[in-house]
């Protein structure tokens, strides 16, 4: 095996896209009406890859190599599809009504709930489980599964590494023209 010195691990990469998430969260409610939907657009766009990516390398690890990972994965499945429902409800609400606000404020709730289980249980168990070199490996493999995964919630998508694999690059091309076609931000 060769160092990947440099190289940034699934961990750190994981970890990243939470605290860029959840200071753009932060962000929102101090901007105008329009600056408020944009970036609600761009935080739904960034969970949506980050879930999809770790239910297709994230979650199958937990479940091969954490004593608990069955059941973690179950856990972090049921908060997924409830972030999804959140997002998919903040997507139908305009940003200038004032329960804009109080749906981002229970994504928030439930990101922050979901974010603290995943940094402070999962991935230090991972990070002692896995050597560098698979942690990396699974890093490369997230990031090439965000450029292709949807940027929209799909509250009736299941959230299974096979549909991902399968399914979701086709859902994620749809939801890219979409957004381009609508001019919705998706990139920070």
């Amino acid at each position: 095996m060769t160092a990947n010195t440099g190289q940034q691990d699934v961990v750190d990469i994981l970890t990243t896209d939470h605290h860029e998430v959840l200071e753009l969260v932060q962000q929102i409610p101090a901007a105008d009406p329009a600056q408020r939907r944009d970036m609600a657009d761009t935080v739904i766009a960034e969970l949506m890859r980050h879930s999809v990516a770790e239910e297709m390398y994230v979650y199958p690890a937990m479940k091969d190599h954490l004593p608990d990972g069955e059941a973690a994965v179950q856990h972090d499945v049921e908060e997924h599809q409830q972030l999804v429902e959140r997002m998919k409800e903040l997507e139908s609400v305009d940003s200038a009504d004032p329960r804009f606000l109080e749906v981002l404020g229970r994504l928030e709730a439930l990101l922050r709930d979901h974010v603290s289980d995943e940094e402070n249980e999962q991935f230090p168990a991972l990070r002692a489980r896995l050597t560098r070199e698979q942690l990396v490996e699974i890093g490369g493999k997230v990031q090439t599964a965000k450029k292709a995964a949807p940027t929209r919630p799909h509250p009736s998508a299941p959230h299974s590494e096979l549909f991902h694999k399968l399914v979701g690059p086709g859902v994620g091309m749809v939801d890219r023209l979409r957004d381009s076609l609508t001019g919705r931000q998706n990139q920070r």
